[in-house]
């Protein structure tokens, strides 16, 4: 929500009563944050709250004004916001000295000593936030002996971090937290969904670690609050930290969500696809019509060592194998880690070059971070591992990784987003990965980009000028590269582009050739250029097989441009 939208107000206003604001600064304005509204929720008729949404992006001054007439403004807190909500509050604090500041949520739930200290921040909540939120708002101002509540006069008592104060989630039955939405919003929005809390792993850098007990929520409850998203809703994502936990429950949703789905629905969930069930492989096959459903799969590292060393168990081969049995049907979005312990750069190479080839429509390279209460954190100075103190509490360097190499690996993550993860270059990028290091060539070109361009600050056209001066710089004798680099710039513009690597031929030449083919010239927009390989057989299973084609773009100006065959368009026409 905007910070000049007005908060949701709660029914019960007695004018004695203190009034309580929930609030957030979420990293996107697409982006909802589920806790504020169960929050909300459970407590709106037993205490005078209301509740509003902003960004990071936010005027930060803006955001103090809407939330200055409260007696207790509460923020929920994470590594992506947690600066600008303690900026927020410095601002706050001055508009009103009197208003009391509440901060709960992930960020502030361990080492919370140092933001207790903070001059602007009055109370903290650790932890799991149904239950001390809910003593804290019907007890206020009289809140001692509030379970995992840090307030300044017991700050210097050492609490432990934090209690187990596990919310029982059976107390969410018949509750629905997007009720108070405008439901025509929400059709703009990724809206999140819970089935459960809790994750079965240990891996040493992840929060969710921390509560090794999975609960899951009321199943009739689930399936109605999913009812309202799917109706009012269209990208909806599942918070559960490994959905496919329970195989006959993983089923039975999947049923539930292709019975009731509209048709612009998308649903995204998070596997781990090593236990991915042969059943679930089948259904999903049988049933799930493409495009409908993502998988987010934490690969990680494909280095065992390093997974043993962090607590993470994974089968990549077992893996590999679920992602391609199922990317015909799944959006694929895999992930990465780098820094991790024993990950040596070559290491990282090897995990790189092992996950681009199963080639997903997204891949993340992220950097390890340091959060707050992982172990990894608080053993971090087993293999010399430095971070950065402030959030996200990146990586700076380890025994197994420098920072010349980490430098090397963002660059590497640069251009992995521009070319791949933004589809710039789906043509080039497979054809480089079949035949060398896609890490080196992606690295390589990373540092091209770096030297001559702007990562920041650059146009579309600087992009494949970018791709094909590297290309005829590393590979200058690979004339297929060149022409599948022409392919990628045509085919990423539903409108015809100018002529970038003056390959077209003159208007006549082309329009008699297009003519002599059966193109209709006057309904599209066409653009060719001979090519050294089977354009049909690149295009249907991205192999090269030698051959002197035709490479035809046809542009609607509406859709996406079809790229065809000049071969095959003959052989149609014999």
């Amino acid at each position: 929500m905007r910070a000049s939208d007005k908060p949701h107000n709660s029914q019960f206003t007695p004018q004695h009563m203190s009034k309580f604001l929930l609030t957030t600064l979420n990293a996107k304005y697409i982006h909802l944050n589920l806790a504020i509204r169960i929050l909300y929720d459970l407590n709106h008729n037993k205490a005078n709250i209301d509740w509003i949404e902003h960004t990071i992006n936010s005027d930060f001054n803006e955001v103090a004004e809407t939330c200055a007439s409260y007696d207790v403004v509460c923020f929920s807190c994470y590594i992506w916001n947690i600066s600008q909500t303690l900026k927020v509050c410095e601002i706050l604090k001055k508009i009103n000295p009197h208003v009391k500041i509440l901060l709960g949520g992930p960020e502030v739930s361990y080492e919370w000593e140092k933001v207790i200290a903070y001059p602007d921040v009055d109370y903290l909540i650790l932890g799991e936030g149904e239950i001390p939120f809910h003593q804290f708002v019907t007890n206020y101002p009289q809140v001692k002996g509030i379970p995992n509540l840090v307030t300044k006069e017991n700050q210097s008592k050492l609490l432990p971090t934090p209690i187990d104060c596990n919310f029982n989630v059976t107390n969410l039955t018949n509750r629905n937290p997007y009720q108070y939405d405008d439901p025509k919003e929400l059709r703009n929005k990724v809206c999140y969904i819970e089935t459960s809390r809790g994750c079965p792993y240990k891996c040493e850098y992840c929060l969710a670690s921390l509560d090794n007990n999975v609960r899951n929520l009321p199943v009739d409850t689930v399936k109605s609050n999913l009812l309202y998203l799917m109706e009012h809703g269209r990208i909806i994502k599942f918070l559960d930290r490994t959905f496919n936990l329970k195989k006959d429950f993983t089923i039975d949703l999947f049923q539930f969500i292709l019975d009731n789905h509209q048709p612009d629905n998308v649903f995204q969930f998070e596997i781990t696809a090593d236990i991915f069930h042969r059943d679930i492989i089948t259904f999903v096959q049988e049933k799930v019509p493409s495009g409908l459903f993502r998988f987010e799969i934490g690969i990680q590292t494909v280095n065992q060592e390093s997974n043993r060393e962090v607590g993470r168990k994974q089968d990549f081969a077992k893996t590999s194998d679920i992602v391609n049995q199922l990317k015909n049907k799944i959006e694929m979005h895999l992930d990465l880690i780098v820094g991790l312990p024993f990950e040596y750069f070559i290491n990282l190479k090897h995990s790189f070059d092992e996950t681009f080839a199963l080639y997903p429509e997204e891949l993340q390279l992220g950097f390890l971070k340091f959060l707050k209460g992982t172990p990894l954190r608080i053993n971090h100075e087993k293999h010399g591992y430095k971070f950065d103190e402030n959030a996200p509490y990146e990586i700076i360097e380890s025994q197994f990784i420098n920072q010349e190499e980490l430098h090397k690996a963002t660059l590497i993550e640069k251009a992995l987003d521009i070319y791949w993860n933004k589809k710039r270059a789906i043509n080039t990028l497979r054809y480089i990965s079949s035949k060398e290091s896609i890490f080196d060539f992606l690295l390589g070109l990373g540092e091209y980009f770096d030297t001559n361009y702007h990562f920041h600050k650059h146009i579309l056209s600087d992009i494949y000028e970018a791709l094909y001066k590297y290309a005829k710089t590393s590979h200058a004798s690979d004339k297929v590269l060149l022409q599948l680099i022409y392919l990628d710039y045509y085919n990423y513009n539903k409108i015809k582009p100018y002529d970038l690597f003056g390959i077209e031929p003159d208007r006549k030449e082309q329009n008699r050739t297009l003519i002599n083919l059966g193109l209709n010239i006057h309904q599209f927009r066409y653009v060719y250029f001979p090519v050294s390989f089977n354009v049909s057989h690149w295009l249907d299973n991205y192999e090269i097989i030698n051959d002197n084609d035709l490479l035809i773009i046809q542009f609607t100006g509406r859709d996406n441009p079809i790229a065809l065959s000049g071969n095959r368009i003959k052989d149609r026409s014999n």
